[in-house]
């Protein structure tokens, strides 16, 4: 574990979700000599140079510098930065340690980790996991990759603190060189997502391996058995394994969760307890139930009761910008889904709901197949509004080769005028969904701004129908 007081850091990105900011703050709290360096222009980055604006830190902004990677004891690297980077190939042959947030989190964290990722479904079974352990713990700290700075949190977790924490790809890539993982893992689903950084599938899934990899005796893997990558995350953990899925595993297996006649069932301990009716959660979409029930199983490994977890449930409302009602107007329901930044999660939305669908859709390319999703978009939505960005004219030349699809508008570039249109369309027991299937890039700083700015122009419409 690295001594920062006088330390020569730099923070190699302030990162597109602001996540740079709690490792600055961090790094200078501990007495760090820090220098922050960014790409982007100061202007694009004036919330987080406030956030930081009582600090002593240093700021070379709009350009990366070799001389300060090079004079660096310690760089902390964005996860958006790839341990490829010839700027961290500079420190590294300069001698300069190289680290992420979470390692350096997960060096200091007393309390035993709880890390959930997968490609569908991290964040809401992040939160799900949170509400049903803070039910039971109030000092419960949930963080990760959620736009909450886990290292701000040190200064609150003692050793029986609950940690649960949303661990994506690129942060678990620089937890597998460090050789960490957390003490309680559990596993979505996975799918082709973020092709424009790996090479395939395989390496994707090899990212996402280490979240298991370094488990040891006692710690515990939590997967799902309806998921074809299942037995690759089983073969690599190293302790104990609990299945959940739509359907009883097998006796031989005591840890597990699935459904049976319409309710939750966990196992822990060969023991079968029922935790409440599915038709509790308020949520939209079959797929939810999994993720349920892999919360419900991580909540029963610590500890908690079931009509603890029942009563969160119950409670649960969902996430903002996943499957999010914004305004019913007029008759029409406005789904605000931005973090639906892949063709899966998108077609996940699609199936989720019995109504005709206005869909608003596009974006940037992340090299990831678009025909499926133009299949789904044929089959569920009514009418399609296209967001500009360089993935967009792969998305309308698969829906032109889909029989049955339906009719387009766009390109948009302003998201205020897809909005419009869209509300044109959109018919009185209808909903406007927006689900991209694409990232966020190119029109806004990322797909939490997309959905800021749908909300805000939903709300403007919202308004000006009260007037009216």
């Amino acid at each position: 574990m690295h001594e920062l007081r006088g330390i020569k850091a730099v923070v190699l990105g302030l990162g597109v979700h602001g996540g740079g900011v709690g490792v600055a703050r961090f790094l200078a709290e501990q007495g760090a000599d820090v220098l922050v360096t960014d790409l982007r222009p100061a202007e694009l980055l004036a919330d987080s140079l406030a956030a930081l604006a009582d600090l002593p830190i240093r700021y070379v902004l709009g350009e990366h510098r070799a001389a300060d990677l090079a004079a660096a004891e310690l760089v902390v690297r964005n996860p958006a930065v790839p341990d490829t980077s010839p700027f961290i190939q500079i420190a590294r042959a300069a001698g300069a340690a190289i680290e992420m947030e979470m390692t350096l989190f997960f060096r200091r964290c007393p309390a035993p980790i709880s890390g959930i990722t997968g490609t569908k479904g991290k964040t809401t079974t992040t939160m799900l996991v949170g509400a049903m352990l803070q039910q039971h713990a109030v000092d419960t700290v949930v963080a990760g990759n959620l736009r909450v700075s886990a290292l701000a949190q040190l200064g609150r977790i003692g050793p029986t603190t609950p940690v649960v924490l949303e661990l994506s790809s690129f942060v678990l890539e620089g937890l597998g060189a460090a050789g960490l993982s957390p003490r309680l893992a559990l596993v979505t689903n996975m799918s082709p997502d973020h092709l424009d950084r790996y090479a395939d599938f395989d390496a994707y899934v090899a990212a996402k391996l280490a979240i298991v990899a370094h488990q040891q005796p006692g710690d515990t893997a939590i997967l799902n058995a309806d998921d074809a990558t299942a037995p690759q995350f089983a073969a690599a953990a190293g302790g104990a394994i609990g299945w959940f899925g739509m359907r009883d595993p097998g006796p031989q297996h005591a840890l597990a969760a699935w459904y049976a006649d319409g309710w939750l069932i966990v196992r822990v301990d060969g023991r079968d307890e029922a935790v409440c009716p599915a038709a509790e959660l308020q949520l939209d979409g079959a797929h939810h139930l999994a993720n349920l029930a892999g919360a419900a199983l991580l909540a029963r490994v610590h500890g908690v009761p079931c009509a603890t977890i029942r009563t969160a449930v119950q409670q649960f409302r969902g996430v903002p910008h996943r499957q999010q009602l914004v305004a019913e107007i007029g008759g029409v329901r406005y789904i605000n889904d931005t973090a639906a930044t892949a063709p899966g999660a998108a077609i996940a939305a699609l199936h989720s709901y019995a109504a005709p669908i206005v869909l608003i859709a596009g974006g940037s390319d992340k090299r990831l197949p678009l025909a499926p999703l133009a299949r789904a978009i044929a089959a569920r939505a009514r009418h399609v509004i296209l967001l500009a960005g360089n993935a967009t004219p792969q998305l309308q030349h698969e829906l032109a080769s889909v029989p049955g699809a339906p009719p387009t508008s766009g390109p948009y570039d302003d998201i205020g005028q897809a909005v419009a249109a869209a509300a044109a369309l959109a018919r009185p027991g209808e909903l406007v969904l927006l689900s991209p299937g694409c990232a966020s890039f190119g029109m806004f700083r990322n797909e939490f701004h997309r959905g800021e700015a749908f909300c805000a122009a939903v709300a403007r419409m919202a308004e000006a129908a009260d007037g009216s």
